[in-house]
């Protein structure tokens, strides 16, 4: 449980439903903390989700706060590189879009929405689950969101991830030019493509609310929709973009939570010629610096007008 909108809230984890009584709770943590306790046979790592979701809901009254979604048992925010989760609050505690930020520091050169196209389908999707017609006052209230199935969540975890893509490259200043949610034609949409000296790099950010792994050349992961190739989708989407703008791309970049791998990056393919590097989010900056770019550089300028002559956005 990395407080991500993707992660299993704290019944999913001990495998009761919402509605479940004080005892059919208690019954159900014991149950879970002897299947999972390490001494027993079980995974550390679930054991320590048990453990967490008991400290949430474990009592009437965490339980209540919990239920209510308040401030209290909230998540922090986290809008920095080195957080393993971006919830993104607003004053009333819900996950609205970020504001304009306030400071005069140079930023990076940004074009587009990140995250739109994201929240687009989240919010649609939320209203489909709740019935259409019926209102919402407000979407992003943690209450609301934590009783959505889970994959409604994910669609709100997918835009607060490019969203802190987005304030990661902003904070890497005026020599780096960023393009958000570009139009791939039949493949969807490319999250983003971030111009620095050191190349321009075909990015998608995601959370999938667990850890995952690389097996076989692709991402993989408890989490993972049936049937999803996250890398394959990448190369796809990149692909269509380089296609339509004319422009190269020096490498692509799997952009995931501190907490989703252990190590901050991992090669995707051959060695000498990676199809993807899975980044960890702290470590962003780094790589966009050119630590595991090619020798050499680019054209920043060249690069950076032909993008803009050609680009398109969804």
């Amino acid at each position: 449980m990395t407080d991500s909108p993707a992660d299993a809230t704290p019944y999913e984890v001990l495998g009761v439903p919402a509605t479940a009584d004080d005892d059919e709770l208690r019954r159900a943590y014991r149950r879970a903390a002897r299947e999972t306790h390490p001494d027993l046979g079980g995974d550390a790592r679930r054991f320590r989700q048990v453990q967490i979701a008991w400290e949430r809901i474990g009592t009437p009254a965490a339980r209540r706060a919990y239920d209510a979604g308040s401030r209290a048992s909230a998540p922090r925010t986290a809008s920095g590189p080195s957080g393993s989760s971006v919830w993104s609050h607003d004053d009333g505690g819900g996950f609205a879009p970020p504001t304009a930020r306030r400071d005069s520091r140079p930023r990076a050169r940004s074009h587009g929405h990140p995250g739109g196209r994201s929240r687009e389908v989240f919010l649609q999707a939320e209203r489909e689950w709740v019935g259409l017609g019926d209102p919402i006052e407000d979407p992003y209230d943690p209450a609301l969101v934590r009783s959505a199935p889970r994959h409604i969540r994910r669609l709100l975890a997918e835009a607060l991830a490019e969203e802190a893509t987005a304030a990661i490259v902003s904070d890497m200043g005026i020599g780096v030019s960023v393009w958000h949610d570009l139009d791939a034609g039949a493949e969807g949409k490319l999250d983003h493509a971030v111009l620095t000296p050191s190349g321009l790099w075909a990015v998608e950010s995601i959370d999938w609310g667990a850890p995952v792994r690389i097996e076989h050349g692709e991402i993989a992961g408890e989490t993972l929709a049936p049937g999803e190739r996250p890398v394959k989708e990448l190369v796809r989407a990149a692909r269509a973009v380089q296609k339509q703008t004319r422009v190269k791309f020096t490498g692509r970049l799997m952009v995931v939570p501190d907490a989703a791998v252990d190590e901050d990056v991992q090669v995707v393919g051959p060695a000498r010629k990676p199809t993807a590097l899975v980044v960890r989010r702290s470590a962003l900056g780094q790589v966009l610096n050119g630590v595991f770019s090619p020798e050499g550089s680019v054209d920043v300028f060249e690069i950076r007008d032909r993008l803009q002559q050609t680009v398109r956005f969804v």
